[in-house]
């Protein structure tokens, strides 16, 4: 029985696939996040870091969960970026030269995505890897007939996940050793993103992002603060001499209790007086708050856009690709992807249900429609030019650019009137006469016109002088030129029967 591998070569059995891998680990589905992102300090965040870098990535990923829960601008940036590609259309291609048989694998793989019903939520699921640096999706497959299918594509949290000790470059599952439980062969879909250089710990966006996110925090907290404190009138409470303690105490409640309430009672002889705001201005808080959203912003989407934080609108120099994502980062984030589910979707798919012992170069490939179509207007104009100044233009080329699809055999095509067919000589010499006035041979031409075929090998020179005229005044002038490259016998004969028309015409009063 051949032996079945993954794509990194691997060994896989296949009775593996009936029960997914964390099934067995039941201490990760009854975990709970630490959030570690409550009291957060800028020594904390440099320690979170700091034991991530050291394979301890566990603290890292729950801080990564909580800045997207407790910032909306962060959020709402992040979820541009992921649901920029879920928009996109996409196909199973062949390999290049593809043979029958590879052509036939791509249109199964293609129906088999397609009926799919969560797809969309898979790449929405794998693009968490561009904050976290990597997503892990648990498959869980399900027989069909004989055909294995995934049934489901099951997030799992990043937190459950921790790197090896000796290289920390793999990840493995969290089971309470010191080195994790290595992944199963054909039970994951492990997506790293290359945000930016780096380890896997390092090579998501949110390392970058927690500074600001920390900074934001700061002034937030602090603008509240201003805001309670300078926002409310100074409250000064007044007591005779002689007080006791408790009467103090009792003026002491109501001056505090006066300003949240608007109303208290204090003891007689005692009083109240309000003071005016104490001065102080918002803006360096404001400042702080919309540095860190523009800093945001330009690390997810590459720039500002239109999703200002100082509520000013901008322009997108590429126009609004996809809800305000840079294109470069789109296409970035589309070949990331792609290459993630030909190793880890469309190798096992094929594996399990059409043979292995597969050359993992001939593999179909997952490809996204990023091509834009140009500007039809534009094309439309310069192509004709282009073709009648002798420049020889692919059809295939042009469809390509214009994003129009070539028709299929049975297709109804758009078509235009058919083209009038040249003139031919005989016509040309009517429309030459034409231009003298009140010409006596007009009806003599039209009928001579009639038996040029005839004596086609001896007007042939008549012909080509005629093409090379551009009037009738000069291809009479120059007419002795070719008679003497004429049969003299044939011409008489065509003048007698042009002169025998003519008579017999104008005795029956033809016209």
């Amino acid at each position: 029985m051949t032996r079945i591998v993954d794509i990194h070569g691997k060994p896989f059995e296949q009775q593996t696939l009936r029960e997914q891998q964390t099934a067995r680990l039941s201490q990760l589905h009854e975990e709970f996040a630490g959030h570690p992102s409550s009291g957060l300090t800028p020594p904390r965040l440099a320690a979170i870091l700091s034991a991530a870098e050291q394979g301890d990535i566990q603290a890292q990923c729950e801080l990564f969960q909580d800045m997207e829960e407790k910032d909306a601008h962060l959020l709402a940036e992040i979820g541009k970026r992921r649901r920029a590609l879920t928009t996109v259309d996409w196909a199973v291609v062949p390999p290049r030269n593809p043979s029958a048989a590879e052509q036939a694998e791509a249109d199964w793989l293609n129906e088999v995505l397609q009926d799919l019903p969560d797809f969309e939520d898979l790449l929405f699921d794998l693009l968490d890897a561009i904050g976290k640096g990597f997503a892990g999706i648990e498959l869980d497959w399900a027989r069909y007939g004989r055909e294995w299918i995934p049934a489901a594509f099951n997030y799992r949290e990043a937190s459950w996940f921790q790197l090896d000790r000796t290289t920390r470059t793999e990840l493995r599952l969290r089971d309470g050793s010191m080195d994790g439980q290595a992944l199963q062969p054909f039970g994951w879909i492990m997506h790293q993103h290359k945000a930016k250089s780096g380890y896997v710990a390092r090579g998501g966006l949110y390392r970058v992002l927690a500074w600001p996110y920390l900074f934001k925090n700061y002034a937030v907290r602090d603008l509240a603060e201003f805001l309670e404190i300078y926002g409310l009138p100074v409250r000064l409470g007044k007591y005779p001499n002689g007080a006791t303690p408790d009467e103090k105490a009792t003026l002491l409640r109501a001056v505090v209790n006066i300003g949240h309430n608007a109303a208290g009672i204090i003891p007689e002889g005692m009083a109240i007086d309000f003071k005016e705001a104490a001065k102080g201005q918002h803006d360096p808080f404001d400042w702080m708050v919309q540095w860190a959203e523009k800093s945001m912003s330009k690390a997810i989407l590459g720039g500002t856009l239109t999703s200002q934080a100082d509520g000013k609108s901008s322009t997108n120099a590429l126009g609004a690709v996809h809800n305000e994502v840079r294109h470069d980062l789109l296409k970035s984030d589309a070949k990331q992807v792609a290459t993630t589910l030909r190793q880890y979707l469309l190798y096992p798919l094929l594996v399990l249900n059409r043979g292995g012992d597969r050359d993992p170069r001939r593999l179909p490939r997952f490809q996204f429609d990023l091509v834009e179509a140009e500007d039809m207007a534009t094309y439309a104009e310069a192509l004709p030019n282009l073709v009648n100044a002798g420049m020889q233009i692919p059809v295939a080329w042009a469809h390509d650019k214009l994003r129009i699809p070539l028709p299929g055999k049975n297709d109804a095509i758009l078509g235009t009137a058919t083209p009038a067919a040249p003139a031919s000589a005989a016509t040309r010499v009517v429309a030459l006469k034409g231009q003298l006035d009140n010409d006596p041979l007009d009806d003599l031409a039209e009928q001579l016109a009639g038996d040029w075929q005839p004596v086609a090998d001896m007007v042939a020179p008549v012909q080509q002088l005629l093409a090379s005229c551009k009037s009738l005044e000069e291809f009479r002038d120059r007419l002795p030129e070719v008679i003497p490259q004429m049969n003299a016998e044939q011409l008489a004969e065509l003048i007698a029967q042009g002169l025998f028309a003519g008579t017999l015409a104008g005795r029956t009063g033809a016209v």
